[in-house]
């Protein structure tokens, strides 16, 4: 059985990697869940996949998870707790917490040797080099959980040499055919995804386009054989095709599934084996029409924004994240329209020194100064 560590188990993807548990208990054993918020549905999972540990990164609900959860499970909470639990020995680290609150857990994980099943882009956005250079060292696997990164990997298995072009698909977002006053777009418009069930902060990403580009940075750290200049995105409004490598003799392999998570996320946790799901059969007579369509970056200037940042000093990338944090928060608090979240960027990305990273302290460092940047930016707008 292999055991595994769930970090963000009561978000999107924990829940359905703990679906696949579910279905298949005699191959998985859950050693440890951890969660940010919610205690409430922490205490479910515990209570129904009986882990060793818990941790709740919230430390005010500490007391109510404690009281709430049978005596043999260990409790524990705090951001220092969940980086301890993690210098733990596991078959599999499945990362699901969302932005740059995912860098510390990533690299405390590879530290102890843990193969990690990673759904946190923004790691990667922000410390690629020293994130592979220490999966490397301390001969770790990540396996990509994002369905486009993930369909890669199942090809490349077959072939990684003699590529042409790599593509990435993108759904568009819920403003694909949006023809309204972009400066009326509400919070609820913005997080209601059309294919896709997530969490705010990734919808939001998702309809500026954001997360297509943070996904470009991020196939560019994850497959090394793989030149910037040959990532390409397709908007693909139906979810099918997740992705495709153009091979230099024409021919071309393209991965579709339905856009279910439990897919890609099957496929990583049980690899090198495939284990059957029934339900997720895809019917391509069903299919009529499937659509490719190229990037309107006038619609979409957020995307932009993360080619240029890919092309400058990785003190760019980490800028490109924070920024847009702050600015995907400040919507959602309301407190800035959708339409400024691009300038936000853009403004940061022009007022950050360019430089090279040769630490984690130095990764730190930017990422607080740009998170500073930025914040005094939306003040002034």
């Amino acid at each position: 059985m292999k055991q595994l560590a769930i970090l963000g188990s009561t978000g999107s993807i924990g829940y359905s990697t703990l679906s696949l548990v579910r279905q298949n208990p005699h191959l998985f054993a859950v050693k440890c869940l951890v969660a940010q918020n919610n205690w409430q549905l922490l205490v479910k999972q515990a209570i129904e996949f009986q882990p060793e540990v818990i941790v709740i990164e919230n430390e005010e609900h500490f007391a109510c998870l404690t009281q709430a959860t049978p005596e043999h499970i260990k409790v524990l909470a705090g951001k220092q707790a969940m980086l301890d639990v993690l210098k733990n020995k596991y078959h599999l680290v499945i990362l699901a917490i969302v932005g740059i609150a995912g860098l510390l857990p990533t690299i405390t994980a590879i530290k102890a040797g843990n193969d990690l099943a990673l759904a946190n882009k923004e790691s990667l956005v922000c410390a690629g080099n020293l994130i592979m250079s220490l999966a490397k060292t301390h001969n770790t696997k990540i396996l990509p959980l994002d369905s486009e990164h993930n369909a890669l990997w199942q090809i490349f298995q077959n072939n990684e040499k003699d590529i042409a072009s790599i593509v990435l698909t993108a759904s568009g977002g819920p403003f694909l055919n949006f023809t309204g006053d972009i400066k009326q777009i509400t919070k609820k418009q913005a997080t209601q995804h059309p294919n896709w069930q997530m969490g705010e902060k990734i919808s939001v990403d998702s309809a500026t386009m954001v997360n297509k580009g943070l996904e470009v940075i991020e196939a560019y750290y994850l497959f090394p054989q793989v030149q910037a200049s040959q990532i390409e995105v397709l908007i693909h409004p139906q979810s099918i095709v997740h992705a495709m490598v153009h091979y230099i003799d024409g021919a071309s392999i393209a991965m579709l599934s339905k856009p279910d998570m439990q897919i890609s996320i099957s496929y990583a946790l049980n690899f090198p084996h495939r284990v059957l799901q029934p339900q997720q059969k895809l019917t391509l007579s069903q299919l009529s029409n499937l659509q490719f369509l190229a990037v309107d970056e006038k619609k979409y200037p957020a995307f932009k924004l993360c080619q240029q940042a890919l092309q400058q000093q990785e003190s760019a990338l980490i800028a490109l994240n924070a920024s847009n944090e702050v600015a995907v928060a400040s919507f959602l608090q309301e407190k800035l329209a959708f339409w400024q979240i691009p300038l936000v960027i853009e403004k940061t990305l022009n007022a950050i020194k360019t430089s090279n990273y040769s630490s984690l302290e130095e990764i730190l460092a930017i990422n607080q100064q740009s998170v500073a940047l930025a914040t005094k930016i939306i003040t002034t707008l």
